[in-house]
């Protein structure tokens, strides 16, 4: 329970990333000038009593503005769509203690939070569900979840640091399943290159702290975007997002220096430039849901 006001976090069983993407944020946030304003992280880390220092080292700056670019990224997405559909539901798979809706939510759209059940624990003790915000806990693979999608305003699933941990099979049937049941609606995710996802099988990825990067099985480089549209005939390659181009030079510049300043052991989550793919709106059944063509911004590494 809690001590000095502060909720200790069992990490048993709790993915170490979790708290890691958390920890990068609060320290980018702190900054005189942070790339992400992110007022509910820094609560977050101040209330939770876990030493990520201990596991992940101190944070660097030049990192930390990797993974806040990351995020921002996907945060302007998400705006895109609450801008288009302000009443639309915005679907996260595991994105842990992410606290985006702090940052975008728009008072009128509903948010689905979907986590494992060690997780979704953890998420609710931190932050409790509200009105227009659940957190079933199930796994992203087992698409019942689509069930508790109200689909009539819109819908938009992020898929933030977590394809990258799949097995390839896995990706598709989790990109088929969101094609299927959501015509209208929008995937966004990242993704790591080959060469990093090889690194990670070896175990070769660490932190000066000796914190190893869990295996990535599932990669994709810069040039095998047009792949994703194999995984269902609803998905097509679409014109690239404003989200994604507002930020994608930013985001190059910020990550290259991190990864020079990290020594290569960067978290895989620091990684991106944005590509967007979307359903085939030819192939996509005719419903009221069905108002625009899917679309999704992937985040690819850059060595």
């Amino acid at each position: 329970m809690d001590h000095d006001g502060r909720r200790r976090i069992d990490p048993q069983g709790v993915p170490e990333t979790l708290l890691w993407n958390l920890h990068q944020r609060a320290y980018e946030a702190r900054q005189p000038h942070p790339v992400l304003d992110d007022p509910k992280a820094i609560e977050l880390v101040e209330r939770v009593d876990r030493p990520c220092e201990e596991t992940f080292g101190p944070p660097s700056r030049l990192l930390s503005q990797g993974q806040a670019l990351r995020v921002r990224t996907f945060d302007d997405a998400v705006r895109a769509f609450l801008r288009e559909h302000p009443r639309g539901t915005v679907v996260t798979l595991a994105e842990g203690v992410e606290t985006q809706f702090w940052r975008v939510d728009n008072g009128r759209a509903h948010w689905l939070c979907v986590e494992l059940p060690e997780t979704a624990k953890v998420r609710r003790a931190l932050l409790p569900d509200g009105e227009r915000r659940r957190t079933p806990a199930r796994s992203a693979l087992a698409l019942s979840w689509r069930d508790e999608v109200d689909a009539s305003h819109g819908v938009l699933v992020t898929a933030q640091g977590l394809l990258m941990y799949l097995r390839p099979a896995e990706v598709r049937q989790l990109i088929a399943g969101c094609a299927e049941a959501f015509p209208g609606g929008a995937l966004v995710f990242d993704a790591v290159p080959r060469w990093f996802g090889e690194r990670t099988l070896r175990g070769e990825m660490k932190t000066a702290r000796g914190y190893v990067t869990p295996p990535m099985p599932w990669a994709l480089d810069a040039g095998e975007l047009p792949k994703i549209r194999t995984a269902h005939p609803a998905v097509t390659r679409g014109a690239r997002t404003a989200a994604a181009t507002r930020t994608r030079r930013v985001l190059r510049r910020g990550l290259a220096r991190a990864a020079a300043a990290a020594g290569g052991a960067q978290h895989p989550a620091d990684h991106g430039r944005p590509g967007p793919v979307r359903p085939d709106r030819r192939t996509a059944p005719r419903t009221p849901s069905a108002a625009r063509p899917l679309r999704t911004v992937k985040q690819r590494a850059r060595r």
